[in-house]
């Protein structure tokens, strides 16, 4: 790791280590907004920079299509719009978007990368959390939520409420982008080693637990044995709920769009494919400020279901200033085909660390507002907390 330098994105650069790699922290992000690599019609704020993310807005306008679909090359979404739009909604104003219809959107951001440099993007937490499945697409791309190296276009997002309409409005922000130079990557040893230097796992207790690191991740488990005092361990998602505006915080009656899931005597629960669960890991997970990490969104190694669509944690989660002993993991389930029976302590989920270019000058928690330091079992921050 370097040491904070203000030359990221200028002719400086070339005076660091052409081994460097690693996410971009927030204070490198602005620097590559005022170099011209991020532009926006609209500026940028600071709110939109987080720890080691961008936030991306809607733009004015979002297309109702027929089917999802990825440009091929040569080809540009445009024109794939041309194929496949079936109408227009303008976004200036409040819109719905329906529970189960495709859309998408051009961003008000758009890339001017330099070479090396490549992005990764993510639904946020509280985009995941409402089951609004939300995909990033570039011109030409090959694959969904990846940037490629020194790209140069137009940032689209592609947005399927599954569970609950929804109500949106230009400006709104879905989904997270980061940035990052050259190809970092995980490795078991570094785990390993971060967990001995740093403790990423705790048992509920504030013990230390022993992690399970395995293909360069740390590996968590669900938790169906419930609080304590309730027996609460999840929530499953009401059908034909009312409609849920992203621009209300802290609003909607939680009874009115979720259903309690309490602990039965076999600790289990079986999965049906046409609801969606919010369920939360056994584990308190800890995020040091100089990585990021991401959940990994299936693996049909652990069982025929989706864990987490919204998989970016920011440094700092869990951490603080070293004073937290970890926060659990949410945990957006979706059964795939057929019910799938899922056990207290069964491992579900991969949660892989990415080293950071530097420690960045925010860091997850209550300081910057930050939603989720302290959770077990929270729902989106649209809803009235208990």
């Amino acid at each position: 790791m370097y040491s904070r330098t203000p030359y990221l994105f200028s002719n400086w650069r070339d005076y660091l280590s052409a081994a460097t790699t690693g996410i971009l922290p927030s204070q490198a992000l602005r620097e590559a907004v005022a170099a011209g690599h991020v532009i926006s019609s609209s500026p940028i704020s600071d709110e939109q920079i987080q720890p080691s993310s961008l936030d991306l807005r809607l733009g004015p306008v979002a297309h109702r299509i027929r089917a999802s679909f990825l440009p091929k090359p040569g080809s540009t979404i445009i024109e794939k719009l041309t194929e496949s739009k079936l109408y227009d909604l303008d976004l200036s104003r409040p819109c719905v978007l329906e529970r189960g219809c495709v859309y998408i959107a051009p961003l008000m951001e758009e890339l001017r990368l330099p070479a090396s440099y490549s992005g990764k993007a993510n639904p946020k937490s509280s985009t995941g959390r409402i089951d609004v499945f939300t995909r990033l697409i570039t011109e030409f791309g090959g694959d969904f939520e990846t940037v490629p190296d020194g790209y140069k276009g137009r940032l689209y997002t592609e947005i399927v409420p599954r569970t609950f309409s929804i109500v949106v409005r230009q400006g709104d922000r879905l989904n997270q982008l980061r940035l990052r130079r050259g190809k970092p990557q995980p490795a078991n040893a570094v785990l390993t080693r971060l967990h001995t230097e740093e403790v990423l796992v705790y048992k509920n207790d504030e013990a230390a637990a022993k992690p399970l690191i395995e293909d360069r991740s740390l590996w968590l488990s669900v938790d169906l044995s419930g609080e304590d005092d309730s027996g609460l361990i999840g929530y499953r998602a009401r059908k034909n709920a009312p409609l849920i505006d992203l621009a209300e915080i802290n609003h909607y009656e939680i009874a009115d769009y979720w259903e309690p899931i309490c602990r039965t005597k076999t600790q289990n629960l079986i999965l049906d494919p046409r609801e969606f669960y919010i369920l939360a890991s056994k584990e308190k997970v800890r995020i040091p400020p100089d990585y990021a990490a991401e959940m990994l969104p299936y693996d049909p190694s652990v069982g025929e279901f989706r864990i987490h669509y919204a998989g970016f944690f920011d440094p700092g989660f869990g951490y603080g200033a070293d004073d937290i002993k970890g926060t659990h993991a949410v945990l957006e389930v979706r059964s795939h085909e057929v019910p799938f029976l899922l056990e207290d302590g069964q491992v579900v989920a991969a949660l892989e660390y990415h080293q950071l270019l530097d420690v960045p000058d925010k860091i997850y928690g209550q300081g910057i507002g930050s939603s989720y330091q302290h959770q077990k079992l929270a729902l989106s921050k649209h809803f009235r907390r208990l």
